[in-house]
């Protein structure tokens, strides 16, 4: 072969059937889409072809929230020890302290977490990661050095997490600025106004970190109420005082689900014209921000794991189709427009938040997708298959919850 020519493979993804009920072929290029048309039943000249016998074809879920670095997943089963009152974020991160200080080597736990996460389908990940006084950047070197060997699997954004408070932790303001410079993504914060006790001063820190290096901000916010309203409120003045529209999220925001109706919807109308997006698993311990009011005033509404089997509770199993079945079931949803919109808050809502490119299936994006037996989306959010083909770039790298090397 003379220097410089090489061959693209292509492949025929046959009998597909896309959201929208077209039942198609899709052609790839390498690692990206050539084209999409009416199923045929032919191969064409010089493809590769995989039938997919029907299957729906989705993009690749969006693992908008988790933590890589404090999962027991794979380990050893730590039981879950109940806070002295109720619940209690400083307790919760002491208890967290002290398992971690027995658990196996952070690399392997966040590859299992990974396997995990991967196999069921999600290929684009947020990991917030544990950048404090207590652990310093070992947590996030760790955690960098598992993004690169997984790099050709699945996208990871990983945002520098104070979990001890940043004015409680004494060096926390420096270390985030360091974890930016050493390669996190983004910078996160902790419930400025009840974990600090100082919510001017943690989101000066965080938005001047983000404003330095050019990077966005998903801050943790557990606080409940008008408490958690104040906070949201002063997070969307910065955000708009900055020009950071859509670069701003806040993870869990419960103190919406506290708030009446018109309340929610005056915040909600806020957070709209900030470009704020809210991140929730819907718990089921808390209450949590109502998702069908905020997406009909505007809101970017995206959700994650969140915690898999850690200090935290013992639940997860890495299924992003099962949290929008979660999503759904908490928010009452019954009808097939309800239970779609359940499934786009794990897929175009994640990928709005995460600001990805060239996201969903069409001609020019990457060949990345995730095939199951399924009649629609509502049937699959309700339904749960769990054999699964998954793609990334066009190549099979998931099959049935196993990863494939």
């Amino acid at each position: 072969m003379p220097a410089g020519i090489w061959i693209v493979k292509e492949t025929i993804f046959k009998n597909a059937k896309l959201i929208d009920g077209r039942h198609v072929d899709i052609r790839v290029e390498g690692a990206h889409v050539n084209s999409i048309e009416p199923a045929a039943g032919t191969d064409g000249p010089g493809g590769d072809a995989i039938d997919l016998d029907g299957a729906l074809v989705l993009p690749g879920f969006v693992e908008g929230h988790i933590h890589l670095d404090t999962s027991f997943y794979g380990d050893k089963w730590v039981a879950h020890r109940p806070c002295t009152n109720g619940f209690d974020v400083e307790e919760r991160v002491r208890f967290q302290a002290e398992n971690m200080a027995k658990a196996a080597p952070m690399a392997e736990r966040a590859r299992n977490q990974l396997d995990l996460c991967i196999g069921n389908g999600s290929l684009y990940m947020r990991s917030h990661v544990m950048v404090d006084g207590s652990v310093g950047l070992k947590s996030l070197e760790a955690i960098l050095a598992v993004r690169e060997d997984y790099r050709d699997l699945i996208d990871i954004q990983i945002v520098a997490f104070p979990q001890s408070g940043i004015l409680k932790s004494p060096g926390t303001a420096e270390l985030l600025d360091e974890a930016i410079r050493l390669g996190a993504d983004l910078v996160g914060g902790l419930d400025p106004a009840s974990f600090d006790r100082d919510a001017q001063g943690h989101l000066d820190v965080v938005f001047g970190v983000a404003e330095k290096h050019g990077v966005d901000v998903d801050i943790h916010l557990h606080e409940a109420g008008t408490l958690g309203a104040f906070t949201i409120e002063e997070i969307c003045r910065r955000t708009e005082a900055l020009g950071m529209q859509g670069h701003v999220a806040i993870s869990h925001a419960y103190g919406l689900g506290d708030l009446d109706r018109d309340g929610a919807r005056r915040i909600g109308a806020l957070l709209s014209r900030s470009g704020v997006a809210v991140m929730t698993n819907a718990p089921g311990a808390h209450n949590f921000p109502p998702i069908a009011l905020l997406r009909s005033e505007g809101v970017t509404v995206f959700s994650g794991s969140d915690n898999i089997r850690d200090s935290w509770w013992p639940y997860g199993d890495g299924d992003m189709l099962r949290r929008a079945e979660i999503i759904g079931y908490r928010s009452g949803y019954f009808t097939d427009a309800e239970l779609s919109s359940a499934f786009d808050v794990v897929t175009v809502g994640g990928a709005k938040a995460l600001r990805l490119e060239a996201y969903e299936i069409e001609v020019g994006a990457p060949a990345t997708f995730v095939a199951l037996q399924a009649e629609h989306v509502p049937e699959a959010v309700v339904a749960v298959p769990k054999k699964r083909l998954v793609f990334k770039n066009g190549r099979l790298i998931a099959e049935n919850g196993q990863i494939v090397r």
